[in-house]
Parts: C-alpha cells; sequence; structure tokens
C-alpha cells in the first residue's frame, strides 16, 4: 500500500476542487479548495525527485493539455493521465510520455457499460496500459459510477461482478468517492472496505482524506491492498490536515515493511 501523488488541472492551473460541485452549465458553482501559483513542472519535479511514483494528472474539462504536457515532460513515463481520454486519442497521450491512459465517461453512454468502446481501447493501448476511473457517488444505499466530470449517474454499481468484468480490460482501477472529494472530512470506510474486498486488481481510493491517520485507516481497511491518493488536505495543495513530508515518510515506511 502506498499514497499516490496527483495533479489535478482545471483552466489550465493545478487546482483542489471539492468534486461534486464541478458542473459544465454552472461554471461559476465550482468550489476551489486550491489554485496553485506553482505551475504543473514543479509538482511533478517534487514527485520526481521523492520517487512518488504511480501518480496520476486529471484534466477536469478543456483548456488543460498544454498544463498536462508540462506535467509528463517534467517526468516522462512516470504518470497516469486521464480526462477526455478516448481510444482515438489515447495513444497520442502515451507517445506524449504517460505512463497509463485513464478512462471514465468513454467506455459508458446511456450510463452503461460500452463493451465495443472498451475492447477498442484495449486494442488501441494494451490491458497494461489502461486505467478505468470508476469514480462513484452513494446514493440508494449503492455506489454508482459517475461520468462527465462526476456529473451524471450511470446504472452501473461498484460491486464485486462489475470490477472482476471491467478488470479484464485494464491493469488498475482509480475510484474517488466524488460525493466526499475535496471535503477533507475523512475517507469513505465503506467503500474502501468494499474494494478491498471485491476488486481483483490493483485499486486506488481517492476521496475525504484529512490526515496521515486516514492513509493508516485505508491501510488497514483497505487490508493493505488499496493504495490512496491525498488532494485538499494535503499543504503542497494549499491544505493543513497532511504535510507532504509525511506522505513521503509513509511510503518510505511502507517500502521498508514489505
Amino acid at each position: 500500500m502506498k499514497i499516490r501523488p496527483c495533479i489535478d488541472l482545471h483552466g489550465g492551473k493545478v487546482k483542489q476542487i471539492v468534486g461534486s460541485t464541478l458542473d459544465d452549465e454552472r461554471p461559476d458553482a465550482v468550489v476551489e479548495n486550491f489554485v496553485a501559483e506553482r505551475p504543473p513542472s514543479y509538482y511533478a519535479r517534487l514527485f520526481r525527485r521523492d520517487n512518488m511514483t504511480g501518480g496520476h494528472i486529471i484534466m477536469l474539462g478543456p483548456g488543460n493539455d498544454e498544463a498536462a504536457m508540462e506535467a509528463l515532460n517534467a517526468w516522462p513515463g512516470a504518470f497516469q493521465l486521464g480526462g477526455g481520454i478516448t481510444a482515438e486519442n489515447a495513444g497520442k497521450w502515451l507517445k506524449r510520455g504517460a505512463a497509463a491512459v485513464i478512462v471514465t465517461s468513454y467506455v459508458f453512454q446511456d450510463g452503461r457499460i460500452r463493451e465495443d468502446r472498451l475492447r477498442k481501447l484495449e486494442k488501441a493501448v494494451g490491458r497494461n496500459r489502461l486505467v478505468l476511473d470508476l469514480s462513484c457517488k452513494y446514493k440508494d444505499s449503492h455506489y454508482f459510477i459517475v461520468t462527465d466530470r462526476w456529473q451524471k449517474f450511470t446504472k452501473v454499481t461498484i460491486n464485486g461482478d462489475n470490477l472482476k468484468y471491467l478488470s479484464n480490460f485494464c491493469f488498475e482501477f482509480l475510484v474517488h468517492a466524488a460525493h466526499v472529494e475535496g471535503r477533507c472530512k475523512g475517507i469513505d470506510e465503506e467503500l474502501v472496505r468494499l474494494l478491498a474486498e471485491a476488486s481483483p486488481i490493483t485499486t486506488t481510493y481517492a476521496g475525504g482524506a484529512s490526515s496521515i491517520e486516514d492513509a493508516y485507516r485505508v491501510k488497514d481497511l483497505g487490508q493493505g491492498r488499496i493504495d490512496l491518493t491525498i488532494g485538499s488536505a494535503l499543504d503542497i495543495f494549499g491544505g493543513t490536515g497532511v504535510t507532504y513530508e509525511e506522505i513521503v515518510t509513509f511510503n518510505r515506511a511502507m517500502k521498508g515493511s514489505r
């Protein structure tokens, strides 16, 4: 288990956003926890210095290609990249230095899984370079996968059968708990438990982490199988709950305990 770094891009800048407030039709409604003065390359070089591997870059909406390229160029082959990825443009981002592509909305349409698109993606980039983002929101006692920057509910839930099926096409899952994303009020413990029990492949959880204690909680609840991303609570992103030094120390300790 490790803490993975993240670089979230919105409007060409590194930001931390309350995920549930993203709304294409109401851009003024977006709640920004942090807007960086430093460029994306600064954070990529920082993560490179400390060997913070397995990180991801997420492009939240249009206007982020240049910023994403800057981060990729600072540490080629290190970051997974997501946001508007399709079978048609995935190969371009791999050539630009992404270690893998992260896909959500493209593989869902009318609220269902599009197997034809999954197979097209698998053919385009290979299973070992495809990550499926199964970000979700809790509703009616289930975790439903959400798409289009977490605005639209699908009819697909996070459960053992669906995770097993989807794992045939990718090598990792990334799961944002969109209902708690950016709120720094604690992780969704039930979702972490569910992922640990049901996911057959490497999985990273993101959403709500507010302290380094949450990392140890994910380690315990996730049975050491679930990685974690910390965003808005992190001091380098304007947070007050977790210091960057704490997550570097945590990862070194986890590596040393193997």
